[in-house]
């Protein structure tokens, strides 16, 4: 059996601060790097091995890899940063605090900005100093190609070509892959798996730092899933997440 390994990074400090975050490249928190210890150790004592890893290229899942490599002693495997793993941008909104932003707007609109599948909130300008033609590290990405906001339609369109074309396939060449991305960026991939609804999506919230392991036969077909932890503990990660985003 081979197994394909998803972690959102662990807490950032716009996490901590509960600020919609997007493509803006913030860092991990104390808690954070500690949750990313755990999920290495977690990983190396139920016998994980990965051949590869893939990030993208954003500090806080970038960070979060090499903490989980460095538990494991597997900081010699090849990782690959791609930017089409980063997190769903949020537009305008990136920065501001997510509360308070509800307060503003109401929930339901937040809640359709955070997790309806075709609904983006509203896009930076084209002069936005947050727009990412303006970031070097996306020098070599015609400007057309990058987001200057997304739905998370937009986000599963511009991940799925990397995951077919380039994750997927790697796993026939060996046994275990790590991919350590973000909330919305796993979403995608994990609504593409397990063929979850456009309308059921929105109720799936991915806690930090927590391994969710997919297995494939050798044919790459999706065989079954699991994350690995104590289901309590998991269980309340998922409803911190759910809860971000409400007035009160």
């Amino acid at each position: 059996m081979k197994r394909i390994v998803l972690l959102r990074h662990g807490e950032s400090l716009w996490n901590k601060e509960n600020r919609f975050t997007g493509w803006t490249d913030v860092d991990l928190t104390e808690d954070g790097i500690t949750e990313a210890a755990r999920a290495g150790r977690l990983m190396r004592e139920e016998g994980y091995r990965f051949d590869s890893a893939y990030t993208s290229v954003l500090k806080r899942a970038v960070r979060t890899l090499d903490v989980v490599l460095g538990e494991m002693d597997l900081d010699w495997i090849p990782v690959i940063k791609h930017w089409r793993l980063n997190e769903k941008h949020y537009g305008v909104l990136q920065g501001l605090n997510k509360r308070e932003t509800a307060v503003k707007y109401g929930d339901g609109q937040v809640h359709e900005w955070r997790r309806s599948y075709d609904i983006a909130p509203p896009s930076l300008g084209e002069d936005d100093p947050r727009n990412p033609r303006f970031d070097p590290r996306y020098r070599y990405v015609p400007a057309a190609m990058l987001p200057r906001t997304e739905s998370l339609r937009d986000t599963v369109a511009r991940i799925l070509p990397y995951w077919n074309c380039e994750i997927l396939p790697a796993l026939a060449h060996c046994d275990d892959i790590l991919v350590v991305a973000h909330g919305n960026s796993l979403r995608g991939i994990v609504k593409h798996i397990k063929g979850i609804s456009d309308a059921d999506i929105a109720s799936l919230n991915i806690p930090t730092a927590t391994p969710w392991v997919f297995e494939f036969d050798d044919r790459l077909n999706y065989v079954r899933d699991r994350m690995l932890g104590d289901p309590d503990d998991i269980a309340r990660r998922m409803q911190a997440v759910a809860s971000q985003g409400k007035s009160n």
